[in-house]
């Protein structure tokens, strides 16, 4: 069990049932919260009291509590659990405002509550459903909870999510559910009839209906209901009486002041609505601007006509923070800021003198806007045109890179560009011949130093490949000549005499090297042979003879020759 079930509940329910036998009221508990922070639901204090009468003229206890804070509804379930009827009586509790829920139970929160409230207050003060499912558990069979919903999310942190949630329903508990507006009208027109099955609540009224529900399970009985007359109040005078009240009540709703509500209670001290009105007064005298918004919600306004009016706040300089034709607190203080400015009463709502008043402002500093606007745009087309003069008469790129920098998206932009392209053409065209020019002098000189000259000078050049090809060329015939020299000199080192060079030749041809005529002189057969071997041996291709390839081809015995 959570904290709110061993605070709340424990302590109404032992009230309760140990406070003695005192014969209060109860055989019905209403609690109806309507005003949560600014809002109010549909489902206000007239609706609860309205819901209460039909019970009340059956003859039925009624504890009937709206916007009621912790303390009130506390009091009024106490006040409900004391006056229960030991008898076998119906047993009918209705709920409805907003609902948070855990894991370990169900809370109707208290009036005054924001879109925000931590949990701990939740846990420890908001009104427990279970300890109701408590109470209703002793009377299985005519036990009836009855919770009708607002559709407002609270933030209640981690712990808590919006809404009833699933409740654990002791044996023998109707349980009803659905929106506070159609919980409402069932509530009044239906509950308190007798014989009117349970299930008429899901077919014409749209409710969920959990728990005990057999087939043709009812209410009231019309045991239940008070005699004579019954719910039907069918005494003349009593009639009569019933209608001038309710005629009267019409009238204050509709006027919805406080003196209004004022009247019906000078005529009415002790009427049917009675306590309704009362609490329509301190809601109203709670509320400094109550005829204000009043005023504004009789105007009826749709989302695009609050849309233009915030555009039209913004326009004159009252920030709405946003244009969604959502009147949150940001319109509400340009609203303030507006009629501040403008020596009205600040009270953030708007009627439709002050909307008309405010939309001609609107539009006369729109036309100010606008030719504020143009004068600054023609003078900046004077300033563009002159620098432009400027620029076609120096004709020169550093004047039209000044106009580009200063007026990217000016008059004369394109013109510039074109211009700006046509100088890069040129200086590319520039740069592209004396590139050619650089190149045809390297050629001429073809040698390295020439190359890396232009190299150096053309690093990108249209030629630089062509002039690092043309070195690698240049070294690699230099390297291969002093190759050459060296195994010439190698060759002649050794020594060899026409025999051995005979010798020589023999053994590439016994060896199937073709070496031309064996005639101890070596030509370019000879060469190409000793390249052959060479290579086929894997020693350094020259096309001389060396150490390794004179051991290699004749081995020791001929060196010593």
């Amino acid at each position: 069990m959570g904290i709110g079930k061993l605070g709340a509940a424990t302590v109404l329910i032992a009230a309760g049932l140990l406070g003695g036998v005192a014969q209060a009221a109860g055989d019905a508990l209403i609690i109806g919260n309507a005003r949560y922070g600014a809002g109010q639901s549909l489902f206000g204090a007239d609706r609860v009291h309205a819901a209460a009468e039909p019970l009340r003229r059956a003859g039925i206890s009624v504890t009937a509590v709206n916007d009621a804070d912790e303390p009130a509804m506390n009091k009024a379930f106490t006040d409900f659990v004391r006056g229960i009827d030991p008898k076998d009586a119906p047993l009918v509790v209705v709920l409805l405002g907003r609902f948070l829920h855990s894991q370990s139970g169900t809370y109707l929160l208290p009036t005054g509550v924001g879109p925000r409230i931590s949990s701990e207050r939740v846990l420890t003060r908001a009104f427990p459903v279970d300890a109701v499912l408590a109470v209703l558990a002793d009377h299985p069979g005519r036990a009836f909870l009855v919770l009708g919903e607002t559709a407002e999310d609270v933030d209640a942190g981690r712990y808590l999510k919006t809404g009833i949630g699933d409740l654990d329903i002791p044996q023998g508990v109707t349980v009803m559910q659905g929106a506070a507006t159609d919980v409402g009208s069932y509530v009044v027109n239906e509950l308190a009839r007798p014989n009117v099955w349970v299930s008429r609540a899901e077919r014409r009224y749209g409710l969920t209906i959990d728990g005990f529900n057999p087939r043709e399970h009812v209410v009231f009985l019309p045991d239940d209901i008070a005699a004579p007359g019954g719910i039907d109040g069918s005494q003349p005078d009593r009639q009569t009486r019933e209608q001038a009240d309710n005629a009267a009540w019409g009238r204050a709703q509709r006027a919805d002041s406080a003196d209004g509500y004022r009247r019906y209670l000078q005529a009415y001290p002790y009427g049917l609505h009675a306590a309704a009105a009362r609490q329509r007064i301190k809601a109203i005298s709670a509320e400094p601007f109550y005829a204000q918004r009043r005023a504004e919600e009789a105007l009826g306004l749709n989302r695009e006509e609050r849309r233009k009016i915030q555009r039209n706040l913004t326009t004159l300089g009252h920030g709405t923070r946003g244009v969604d034709g959502i009147f949150g607190s940001g319109t509400r203080n340009a609203v303030k800021s507006w009629q501040r400015a403008t020596g009205r009463v600040q009270s953030g709502y708007l009627d439709r003198p002050q909307i008309v008043a405010l939309s001609r402002a609107a539009r006369a500093r729109a036309e100010e806007i606008k030719a504020e606007e143009e004068r600054r745009a023609a003078a900046l087309r004077s300033q563009d045109n002159q620098l432009w003069e400027q620029v076609t008469q120096r004709g020169d790129e550093e004047s039209v890179r000044r106009y580009l920098k200063t007026y990217p998206k000016g008059l004369h932009a394109k013109k510039a560009r074109a211009l700006l392209a046509e100088f890069e053409a040129q200086r590319a065209r520039q740069k592209a011949l004396l590139d050619r020019e650089a190149w045809d002098d390297a050629r001429y000189a073809d040698t390295v130093k020439a190359y890396r000259g232009y190299l150096d000078a053309y690093p990108k050049g249209a030629f630089a490949a062509r002039a690092q090809a043309r070195i690698k060329e240049l070294r690699g015939v230099r390297d291969d000549e002093q190759a050459l020299a060296k195994a010439r000199a190698a060759e002649k080192a050794l020594g060899l005499n026409p025999v051995t060079a005979r010798l020589a030749e023999a053994r590439l041809q016994q060896l199937g090297f073709d070496p031309g005529q064996v005639d101890g002189k070596f030509n370019k057969r000879t060469r190409e042979a000793l390249r052959a071997f060479q290579k086929t041996h894997g020693l350094n291709v020259t096309g001389y003879l060396n150490e390794q390839t004179v051991v290699r081809l004749l081995a020791d015995a001929i060196i010593r020759r």
